[in-house]
């Protein structure tokens, strides 16, 4: 019988041990972590992973997972080789004072032109020379070959005056 792949998301509050018990888990019923992006966010642990494990014991497995007492995990089927999207890749950052909605005006381009967030990791920070608070984010975007990078560059030029923040768009060349 074939693997079958994994994606679980996990949530609990931090403490040592989180990523033992969850490894362990998945080790016992011969799975292997594939792929995982995870960090402490007010206090949580939180994580999402992906995971490869003989589909034979994808049950026993979400089972055990499913009782670990630390953790609370969701665990989600996906097809088993799915092929890279295809496109233009994009880098987006943005840098400037943190105020509420800069993450929904900022999607909302992007959606209106039809661009794929891929990765989002934001944080904030004090700015240097004041108290005040500075919220950056990179962003790893997906697009078709028909997207018009120029009127994207110029909507999210008016919306940086707009937000008083720092956006630039860069394409990333495939390897």
């Amino acid at each position: 019988m074939a693997d079958q792949i994994l994606v679980l998301t996990v949530i609990g509050d931090d403490r040592p041990g989180l990523v033992e018990q969850l490894s362990t888990a998945i080790s016992a019923h011969q799975g292997n972590w594939l792929e995982s992006s995870m960090s402490r966010l007010a206090g949580k642990f939180a994580g999402i992973l992906k995971v490869s494990v003989p589909a034979e014991q994808a049950p026993a497995l979400q089972q055990a997972l499913a009782g670990l007492s630390l953790l609370k995990v969701t665990v989600e089927s996906s097809p088993e080789s799915q092929e890279a999207p295809k496109g233009r890749r994009l880098r987006l950052s943005l840098v400037g004072h943190d105020r509420i909605g800069i993450v929904r005006e900022v999607s909302q381009v992007l959606a209106r032109h039809g661009v794929n967030v891929e990765e989002l990791a934001t944080h904030t920070s004090s700015a240097p020379m004041s108290a005040e608070i500075l919220f950056h984010a990179q962003v790893s975007l997906l697009a078709g070959p028909e997207l018009d990078v120029r009127g994207l560059t110029g909507e999210l030029e008016r919306l940086s005056n707009d937000l008083m923040v720092d956006i630039s768009l860069d394409e990333k060349l495939s390897a």
